[in-house]
């Protein structure tokens, strides 16, 4: 006898209640709605292999409204997934369960990435669409021909990332895009009409989406849908009316399923109403088998695939760009002769395109881009081409004036694998991106970010535009490497590091302003990999420590010639990242830092957080208040950066002014 549908729909409500009753924390009104809606998406659309969950052409399926994260663990523990198990499942939100309260991409294989912040999946999900989309231009439909799917709620759509997502998506034609946006009508805080008027459907398809509606609870209505989507050309929303928390007599359709258990009593009013006899976890064999069909369901068509790989002769380049291996050999070493060999004195963003000129070429993953100001951030280098509608192959994106919608992209296409995303715009602007950058960092993905105009070195444009406590509060973040080089060759070896950091993403705080290249002889490696190093040893007996970092590296040399000048011995310390030198043995950074000498920090910036390395007797040089609107010059004697300023304060703190 066959299995209904209802009862494979049930065995996702029945799991996930349990879950989060179990827990007794959690969403389970959002899984009980969209469960339909999963069954027929896993059971007949979805393309995958619950054996092989990192199969290269697979379906990418983002549960953008994270909070429902049950819909995703119960479909992956009934498809034969490894995991989640029945018991990862019953200790659902519990310390080391891979089934946590939000989904997150490094503990189960079947979740692409970690949502849970909303909008973000979708927009990383356009991100996987572009990638996609570009890795089909190169390597065809025998390798690479895929959709994106996204389950997404009101809030997703609410939220300001989705407009930016959504446009970005619209206008290039992502027609291997379709969003099911679970339609119930229903926030946190009540009926969404309490806080929103906007039409939906109107906006999607003003941005050039496809756009039907289906019953979210009649697999006909969904398949048609479904079936309408794939069919469009355009990116598609798919407006699925349902009823959150399905199944739950008494707390259906209100926002009491939303943020919490049902409670016993309502479990089991559910379990009557649903028809689901079963106890608590426990799903039927023939149920399952039903279940486990469906992850196999295209096991052929992966095996062809397979095969196709094989014949191919761009499966080995294929294959390691998936890998996210870098081409063996790899490196900046000639770059960076050539600066020794033919010194340049350029901002460090123009280093940047210095060095994007060497990689670009012998990188075919890279794929760039700026939101808008790509002749200020020095992202675009010859030969790219621009990606578009008409052009997936290109490899620079214009992303317009979408920051957030930017980084979140990036994440998206490095989730996807096969490319290697960087972007650009003003660090002042990281402010908007930085809910993306933290998503980089916590799903471990190598996202460069090319962040410049990065003090107050830009000038006139003022406080708005001039970033002074960014660069330090991005240092706070975990697994992100944040460098600050100070002369052309540091930036290489600063974007040779962020391109091998295949697991953590990258942040490069740049110069608007010229800079003197310090570095003229050749050294014993990439000196910036060890986060801090000297650059410049005492000629007089020690006394003093002078630690820059990226225009201010060479101030700190100029200190350092005038305090010689006098007599005083000063080392010279160069900190592109500190994260890097926090790293180092114990050893290694008491010698750069000795603790019997004045160590003075210089950064325009705010000084806060530079006495973990100045000491409580040290002195920090910055700018502890908003910038302001002038010439370069000006500015940084305004706030005390210049040389003839901070010599006498150190020759002070040394007893000697």
């Amino acid at each position: 006898m066959s299995v209904v549908f209802e009862d494979l729909a049930n065995a996702v409500r029945a799991l996930s209640m349990d879950a989060v009753q179990a827990a007794n924390s959690g969403h389970p009104g959002m899984p009980m709605g969209m469960a339909d809606v999963a069954t027929v998406l896993f059971g007949e659309y979805l393309k995958y292999d619950a054996s092989a969950p990192h199969w290269a052409d697979r379906d990418r399926f983002v549960l953008s409204a994270g909070h429902g994260s049950m819909l995703i663990y119960s479909a992956l523990h009934l498809t034969g997934y490894a995991r989640p198990t029945i018991e990862d499942i019953r200790n659902f939100r519990q310390l080391h369960s891979p089934c946590a309260g939000h989904p997150e991409n490094f503990e189960l294989a079947g979740v692409e990435c970690t949502t849970g912040p909303l909008g973000q999946g979708l927009a990383m999900a356009v991100g996987m669409a572009m990638a996609e989309r570009h890795l089909n231009a190169e390597f065809g439909d025998d390798l690479v021909n895929h959709r994106t799917w996204v389950v997404a709620g009101d809030g997703c759509l609410m939220e300001g990332i989705n407009h930016e997502a959504v446009g970005l998506a619209g206008h290039l034609k992502l027609g291997h895009l379709n969003v099911l946006w679970d339609d119930n009508r229903i926030t946190i805080d009540g009926a969404t009409d309490l806080s929103t008027s906007e039409d939906i459907r109107a906006r999607h398809t003003a941005s050039g989406w496809h756009v039907v509606d289906c019953d979210g609870h009649d697999p006909v209505s969904i398949r048609a849908a479904m079936d309408a989507a794939i069919a469009d050309p355009r990116p598609s929303l798919i407006a699925c009316a349902t009823i959150i928390g399905k199944g739950s007599p008494n707390k259906q359709g209100t926002s009491a399923t939303h943020g919490s258990p049902l409670g016993t009593a309502e479990v089991d009013a559910a379990r009557a109403a649903l028809g689901w006899k079963h106890a608590p976890f426990d799903v039927p064999q023939d149920i399952r088998d039903a279940w486990l069909a469906f992850g196999r369901r295209s096991a052929d068509t992966h095996a062809a695939w397979a095969e196709r790989l094989s014949a191919s002769d761009k499966a080995a380049e294929f294959t390691r760009r998936m890998a996210g291996d870098l081409p063996q050999g790899f490196g900046l070493s000639q770059h960076v002769a050539g600066l020794l060999a033919d010194p340049q004195k350029v901002a460090t963003r123009k280093a940047s395109e210095l060095a994007l000129e060497a990689i670009n070429p012998r990188l075919p993953e890279t794929v760039g881009g700026s939101a808008d100001l790509t002749g200020s951030n020095n992202t675009k280098t010859a030969g790219l081409g621009v990606m578009s509608a008409e052009n997936y192959g290109g490899r620079y994106v214009n992303y317009g004036i979408r920051e957030f919608g930017m980084a979140a992209a990036m994440n998206g296409m490095a989730l996807h694998g096969g490319v290697i995303p960087y972007g650009g715009t003003f660090l002042v602007f990281s402010d908007y991106c930085r809910a993306a950058i933290r998503l980089s960092a916590l799903q471990r993905q190598r996202v460069i970010y090319v962040m410049t105009h990065d003090s107050i070195g830009l000038g006139e444009d003022g406080p708005t535009h001039q970033p002074v406590e960014h660069v330090m509060s991005l240092r706070m973040m975990p697994n992100l490497l944040t460098f600050r080089p100070g002369d052309a060759v540091e930036t290489a070896e600063c974007w040779e590091l962020a391109l091998q950091a295949s697991a953590t993403p990258t942040v490069l705080a740049l110069t608007r302003q010229n800079l003197p290249q310090f570095r003229r002889v050749e050294s014993d490696g990439n000196q910036c990999a060890r986060g801090a190093y000297r650059i410049k040893t005492s000629g007089n007996k020690r006394q003093v420590v002078l630690i820059g970092t990226g225009s201010e590296v060479s101030l700190a040399l100029s200190v350092a010639d005038a305090l010689e000048s006098a007599g005083i011995g000063a080392d010279v310390v160069s900190m592109p990242c500190w994260s890097l030198f926090d790293a180092q043995s114990a050893s290694y950074r008491n010698d750069l830092l000795p603790a019997d000498v004045l160590k003075v920090s210089m950064e325009a910036g705010v000084t806060f957080g530079w006495e973990r390395y100045a000491g409580p007797d040290g002195l920090s040089f910055g700018i502890d208040s908003f910038g302001a609107s002038a010439p370069i010059e000006a500015l940084f004697d305004h706030f005390g950066l210049t040389a003839d300023k901070i010599t006498p304060a150190v020759r002070a703190a040394l007893g000697q002014g």
